[in-house]
């Protein structure tokens, strides 16, 4: 496969990932990786997919945090359940409403996975994070997380 191909479909595959949760983009970098070839342009696109995918759920909470936030008022639920939703939702919402937090948080949950990125990048939407600054978090984190899931299959 060409190196534009190649880069085709790892973006397509990285959006997808992104937004469907059983899709697996580190398979698919890992795969890249032992295919050889083209894996740093495999890992770059995958990367900007992700990023874009996260893009669209970071926007997505930004725009609904409004409409989110007044039906959740207005909703009664039990207390166990608005103790385990306030046991993950109000510590990432809270790192991620301090300036010196905020992209720490983003750059780890990128590249290492914890807390989950979805959960990240829909908080940072609410929370007010600037766009650009939570997509260059999100990417570099991307790059870095399969920069190293294929290191190992180049090198082999």
């Amino acid at each position: 496969m060409s190196g534009f191909a190649e880069a085709v479909v790892a973006l397509g595959y990285g959006v997808a990932s992104a937004l469907v949760p059983v899709v697996n983009a580190e398979a698919y970098a890992v795969v890249a990786g032992q295919r050889g070839g083209h894996a740093l342009v495999a890992v770059v696109a995958l990367a900007l997919g992700q990023t874009a995918g996260k893009l669209l759920l970071f926007e997505s909470a930004r725009r609904g945090s409004g409409r989110l936030f007044r039906k959740a008022a207005h909703r009664r639920r039990s207390g166990r359940a608005a103790a385990r939703a306030a046991r993950w939702t109000e510590p990432i919402r809270r790192w991620l409403s301090r300036r010196r937090t905020a992209l720490p948080t983003v750059l780890v949950s990128a590249a290492v996975g914890v807390p989950p990125l979805a959960v990240v990048s829909l908080a940072a939407g609410t929370a007010g994070l600037r766009r650009w600054e939570f997509a260059g978090a999100c990417l570099s984190g991307r790059v870095i997380r399969f920069a190293v899931l294929v290191l190992p299959a180049v090198l082999a």
